[in-house]
């Protein structure tokens, strides 16, 4: 059985949440979807999440909500995030922050289930984390016996980490998505042992935008370099995700598919 898994790239602001909430239906009716996993943790005003957008999403089709280093920006979500098993956190964060890094879900429509990870880098992040590679490594063995479907959402800022630790788990996991950056890579591919991947998604959200800030703001904290208030932007809303099929009893990747929508304008002609 081929299942037919759509991941998200970081979804910025209430526009993000709505935009996805709206086409999700028509997207999961095309491409046949069984799972659907995105990354929310830019949803509440560009930095963080908050209980109702989770449940939003949830409630529209999306199985699990990942997050990354703004995961913990909003407190309020703390109560939220420690009771619901839909909602990830990075899981190489220190034990005893609130949530959970990963969960093992049903899949629609089958018998099967998937496992979702969700993990941080380490480059370029000021705030210390347990280490991705060995994070998972002893993470993998109580996950395997479940399930070979494993899903990552790994999300980190340096390209050469990113395709360091896919390489790392390339004959090992299902599929690997980088989340954080914001700007969709080109390199979506499976890899020799099965395993899809891309380094980054892209954001789902205002890109009229510099990756989801105003514009001016983006501009004057360059120009004068000194701190501006964070302001997200609102206009040309756009998902961007990527498709992977998945070979149910095996666990390998066998097509990737990225979506952007609309598309991104090439030709003024």
């Amino acid at each position: 059985m081929i299942l037919s898994t759509l991941l998200i790239g970081d979804i910025v602001t209430q526009g993000g949440v709505e935009l996805v909430c709206r086409l999700l239906p028509g997207i999961r009716q095309k491409f046949k979807l069984n799972f659907i996993v995105a990354n929310g943790e830019n949803m509440h005003e560009g930095k963080g999440f908050n209980e109702p957008q989770v449940k939003l999403l949830l409630n529209a089709g999306v199985d699990v909500v990942t997050g990354g280093d703004h995961s913990f920006d909003k407190h309020l979500i703390f109560p939220f995030m420690a009771k619901e098993p839909r909602l990830l956190r990075p899981y190489n964060y220190p034990p005893g922050v609130p949530g959970r890094g990963y969960g093992i879900y049903p899949i629609e429509n089958s018998s099967y289930s998937a496992a979702v990870i969700n993990m941080r880098g380490q480059a370029f992040f000021t705030s210390p984390i347990q280490c991705p590679f060995r994070t998972i490594d002893q993470l993998l063995p109580e996950i395997v016996p479940k399930t070979p479907i494993i899903i990552i959402d790994f999300h980190a800022e340096a390209t050469a980490e990113k395709y360091a630790f896919a390489w790392h788990l390339h004959d090992r996991v299902s599929v690997i998505v980088g989340t954080h950056t914001h700007v969709p890579t080109a390199d979506a591919q499976i890899f020799p042992g099965g395993m899809g991947y891309i380094t980054d998604l892209g954001f789902t959200g205002p890109h009229h935008s510099a990756i989801g800030m105003d514009i001016e703001t983006s501009i004057n904290r360059n120009l004068l370099q000194i701190p501006q208030k964070y302001k997200p932007a609102e206009e040309g809303l756009r998902l961007n995700a990527c498709l992977f099929k998945i070979q149910a009893q095996t666990g390998k990747c066998v097509y990737v598919e990225q979506i952007s929508f609309p598309e991104y304008e090439r030709n003024k002609t």
